[in-house]
C-alpha cells in the first residue's frame, strides 16, 4: 500500500459547520489528518491547511467528498524560499514560526530552515528585517 502526503488548503461555506467531514476522512476513506493551519469562525467562512496522508485512491476520493460537500480543497502549491547567504541569523523569525521550521542552533548561533515543517502561513515575510524570504509558487 503506497501512502502518500499532499497540503491543502480547505475553505469552508459558513454553513458546513454542523458537519462532521473531517470525520468522514478519516472513518470512511482512510486519511490521516495534520492540521497545520485553522481559521474557523462559526457562522463565517472558514479555513484549513491540511496535510492529508493516505492511498492515493482515497485521497482522491476525501477530495471529492469534501468538494461534494462545498469545501473547495486547493493543493498548497507555494513555499517559502530564504536567502540564507545574506542572513545576519538575528533570529527574529523564530519569534513568529509557530511551526518551528525556524529555529536558531544554539552551537552555532545560526538560523535552521526546515521547509518539511513549514506551512506557509508567512508570518516570517514581515518579521525579517532584511526582506529575505519571498513567496515561491510552484507549478
Amino acid at each position: 500500500m503506497n501512502m502518500q502526503k499532499k497540503r491543502y488548503v480547505l475553505k469552508f461555506p459558513s454553513q458546513s459547520g454542523d458537519k462532521p467531514l473531517s470525520y468522514h476522512l478519516v472513518k470512511d476513506f482512510d486519511i490521516r489528518i495534520n492540521i497545520l493551519k485553522a481559521e474557523v469562525r462559526p457562522g463565517k467562512t472558514g479555513s484549513l491547511v491540511l496535510e492529508l496522508e493516505a492511498t492515493s485512491s482515497n485521497l482522491k476520493k476525501g477530495i471529492a467528498y469534501l468538494e461534494e460537500n462545498h469545501v473547495s480543497c486547493e493543493p498548497l502549491n507555494k513555499k517559502i524560499t530564504w536567502d540564507h547567504v545574506r542572513c545576519i541569523h538575528c533570529g527574529n523569525c523564530t519569534a513568529v514560526c509557530f511551526a518551528g521550521a525556524l529555529e536558531m542552533d544554539h552551537q552555532k548561533w545560526e538560523l535552521q530552515f526546515d521547509s518539511e515543517k513549514c506551512i506557509v502561513c508567512e508570518l516570517c515575510v514581515p518579521a525579517c528585517p532584511l526582506n529575505l524570504f519571498e513567496i515561491d509558487f510552484r507549478q
